[in-house]
C-alpha cells in the first residue's frame, strides 16, 4: 500500500508524497479555498470541481456524488464496509499505482473520508493538468489533427496493455494538456485487471457511445464516423 493514513475520531486524511505539513480536513471544504482567495477555476455542473492554487501545489478538488437513480435518493452517501472498501480510498490507492507505472494521470494529492454510522463522504485532490483541454473542449471548436487522433489511441492502448479498467471512459476524461500529452482522469471505480479482450472492448464501446452522445447534444461537434475509424484502427494496432 502506498497510501499515508491519519485518523482523526470518524475522519481519514489520506495522502502520497505530500509535500507540505498543513494538510488538514479544511482542505476539502470550497469555501476554505475561497476565503483565502485561492480558488483560480471552477468547473460547474452536477459535481461541481474546484481548481485552487497553494504553495507550490496547483489541486483539483472533488467530492464524490452518487449516480443514477439511486444519486437522487442518497446524493453523496455511501455504505461504510471498512476504509480500504471505500471508493475514496481505492481510486487514490489505484492512482499512486498508476503512477508508479509511469502512466499520464493526475497526482495523487490528497482524499478525505468523514464516517457517521454506517455512512461515509468523501473527497479527493488530484493535481491539475496544466493548460488541459478535454476531447469534448476540442472537437466542440474543430477537428482533430491525425496526430491527436493517433495519440489518443496510443494512450488508451497504453493503459489497457497495463491492465487499467477504466469505469467510465469517455471525452470528458480524456484530456491534452499544454504540451499535448494525452492524459486520462476521474478513476473512480477504476481498477487493475488481467489484460482481455473482452473489458478492452467494452471500454472501447463506451468511448465509441460518448461520442455519439456529445455529437448528438452538441450543434457544433467536428467529428466524422471515419475519424472515429481511424482512432478505433490505431488502437487496434498498438494493442498488437
Amino acid at each position: 500500500m502506498n497510501t499515508q493514513i491519519r485518523q482523526n475520531n470518524n475522519q481519514y486524511l489520506l495522502s502520497w508524497q505530500l509535500n507540505t505539513s498543513d494538510l488538514s480536513h479544511d482542505w476539502f471544504k470550497p469555501e476554505y479555498w475561497h476565503e483565502k482567495n485561492k480558488i483560480y477555476a471552477q468547473k460547474k455542473g452536477r459535481a461541481s470541481v474546484w481548481f485552487f492554487s497553494h504553495h507550490n501545489i496547483k489541486g483539483v478538488l472533488r467530492h464524490y456524488w452518487r449516480g443514477g437513480l439511486i444519486g437522487k435518493f442518497l446524493q453523496d452517501q455511501y455504505l461504510y464496509l471498512g476504509l480500504e472498501k471505500t471508493r475514496v480510498f481505492q481510486e487514490f490507492e489505484l492512482l499512486t499505482q498508476l503512477k508508479q507505472k509511469g502512466l499520464n494521470v493526475p497526482d495523487p494529492i490528497a482524499a478525505h473520508i468523514t464516517k457517521i454510522g454506517l455512512i461515509y463522504r468523501g473527497d479527493i485532490i488530484t493535481s491539475a493538468i496544466e493548460g488541459a483541454q478535454s476531447l469534448l473542449d476540442i472537437l466542440k471548436q474543430r477537428k482533430l489533427t491525425e496526430n491527436e487522433i493517433k495519440q489518443v489511441s496510443q494512450c488508451i492502448a497504453t493503459f489497457h496493455k497495463a491492465g487499467v479498467y477504466h469505469a467510465d471512459l469517455n471525452i470528458n476524461n480524456i484530456l491534452f494538456d499544454d504540451q499535448g500529452k494525452v492524459f486520462l482522469i476521474d478513476f473512480d471505480r477504476g481498477e487493475l485487471k488481467k489484460p482481455n479482450s473482452s473489458w478492452q472492448q467494452s471500454n472501447i464501446s463506451r468511448l465509441q457511445r460518448s461520442f455519439e452522445k456529445e455529437n448528438s447534444r452538441n450543434p457544433q461537434f467536428f467529428l466524422q464516423k471515419n475519424d472515429w475509424n481511424a482512432l478505433y484502427d490505431t488502437y487496434k494496432k498498438y494493442m498488437t
